[in-house]
């Protein structure tokens, strides 16, 4: 571990360049030292992995987005889950993670890969978990979940300790038992990637009109 810190300070943290945009929209990443490979971005950091320590996430904050300090909170709550990563070392821009490998569910679609009703259930049972430890699952999607083996995995635990309530699960699974799964058990295909953005956005303006 401590080699890897060192790495992370002296080369990643030095050459790594995200930008915050749009508040609203996931951060960008401008460039990625070799030989660090980006897992992933969101709204507020950026995940990556070096090759000689795949066995651990990075989690780099982007300049100006907040949330580190109860991410790292929400882990110590959560403790040991197999459906979450653990936390190892927090810094101050970054967090050292258990890699959890898998594929989104949101690539899943793009690629034509099923969904598994075991990883719908595992998702709910891991949200279960995690209000019985206090916490309040919040920005739970198709990016933030994942499927390794028909089991699924939740990847982004950043919202956790939100209070207001969140519907984006609950919406998705009714998504999933009224369309995806009546089409996939006869006709399995790829989603392009402009069509499921468009999906994204049309559902984001839904929500807020909703609201």
């Amino acid at each position: 571990m401590d080699k890897l810190l060192e790495i992370i300070q002296e080369e990643l943290l030095e050459h790594l360049v995200l930008e915050s945009v749009e508040p609203e929209d996931p951060i960008e990443v401008r460039n990625v030292p070799e030989p660090w490979m980006l897992l992933g971005s969101g709204n507020y950091a950026a995940v990556l992995c070096h090759p000689e320590y795949d066995k651990y996430a990075v989690k780099i904050y982007a300049p100006g987005r907040p949330g580190l300090a109860e991410e790292v909170e929400v882990y110590r709550r959560l403790g040991v889950h197999p459906a979450y990563a653990e936390l190892y070392h927090a810094g101050p821009d970054f967090l050292v993670l258990k890699r959890l490998r898998g594929i989104t569910f949101y690539d899943c679609m793009k690629r034509g890969i099923p969904i598994t009703d075991q990883a719908i259930h595992d998702i709910d049972e891991a949200l279960k978990y995690a209000t019985s430890r206090g916490l309040h699952p919040h920005d739970v999607h198709a990016k933030n979940v994942m499927t390794e083996d028909g089991r699924g995995l939740i990847v982004d635990i950043s919202d956790f300790l939100k209070q207001e309530d969140c519907t984006m699960w609950d919406d998705f699974k009714t998504a999933y038992t009224r369309l995806y799964r009546p089409i996939a058990s006869h006709w399995l295909f790829p989603v392009p990637r402009p069509v499921l953005e468009m999906v994204r956005k049309g559902y984001r303006l839904w929500r807020r009109r909703r609201s």
